[in-house]
């Protein structure tokens, strides 16, 4: 079943940012992911801004969603992100579909 990333971020540090946002692409689709929004255009309807950029990614299951995660160049990529002053991230991995009670 289809997983999506969704990312909820505050960049501080554009240059040291840029050396991880400059690797993940290749890393996303190494394991099957496709970027469907990654950027700063949005708009908050409801409920507090606390994030300045979001990302939502598309995998073709929860499985690649988090091995993407998990990969040793995932995550040393994203060592440039998680210095301190740099930025500041969330990220969730969700499955499409609904499971709400009905």
């Amino acid at each position: 079943m289809t997983a999506y990333w969704i990312a909820r971020g505050n960049v501080k540090n554009w240059d040291e940012y840029k050396k991880y946002t400059d690797q993940v692409p290749r890393i996303i689709a190494k394991f099957g992911g496709k970027v469907l929004c990654r950027g700063s255009d949005y708009k908050t309807l409801e409920g507090p801004e606390n994030f300045d950029r979001y990302v939502v990614l598309e995998f073709p299951s929860m499985d690649q969603a988090e091995a993407c995660f998990r990969s040793d160049e995932y995550q040393q990529a994203a060592a440039f992100r998680r210095q301190p002053g740099v930025a500041i991230n969330e990220l969730t991995i969700a499955a499409a579909g609904d499971t709400t009670p009905t």
